[in-house]
């Protein structure tokens, strides 16, 4: 039995998924099953730890941001999420990632579901 997807709206800024789109919060328009969403959400909340650990750490002169694990999970858990947008979003939400190229280099090393999802 496939299961319906449902239309929301996901806004980075403040880390919500939303079943209606505000006019004054940018965010992508993604369709999916409650277990995708699922998902979306569990990345959205390693995200938002991951940038709280990269707020932290950045208060600490003495260390270069090329040399900060907080920092490199902060990219991956972002381009994790981009990825996820991009595989459940709509036409619009797919052209912009394109064009903001996140997901163009070869760095990503998130699961394999994800990195071939294009």
């Amino acid at each position: 039995m496939m299961k319906e997807k449902q239309t929301y709206h996901v806004d980075l800024v403040s880390g919500d998924v939303l079943g209606k789109k505000f006019e004054e919060n940018p965010s992508f328009t993604i369709h999916a099953t409650d277990e995708e969403l699922a998902e979306l959400k569990q990345c959205l909340e390693e995200h938002r730890t991951d940038d709280l650990e990269s707020y932290a750490r950045s208060h600490v002169p003495y260390l270069l941001y090329h040399h900060d694990r907080a920092n490199d999970k902060y990219d991956k858990a972002m381009k994790k999420l981009y990825a996820i947008i991009y595989k459940l979003g709509d036409e619009t939400a797919r052209n912009h990632i394109d064009q903001i190229g996140i997901l163009a280099d070869n760095k990503f090393k998130g699961n394999e579901e994800i990195q071939n999802f294009k």
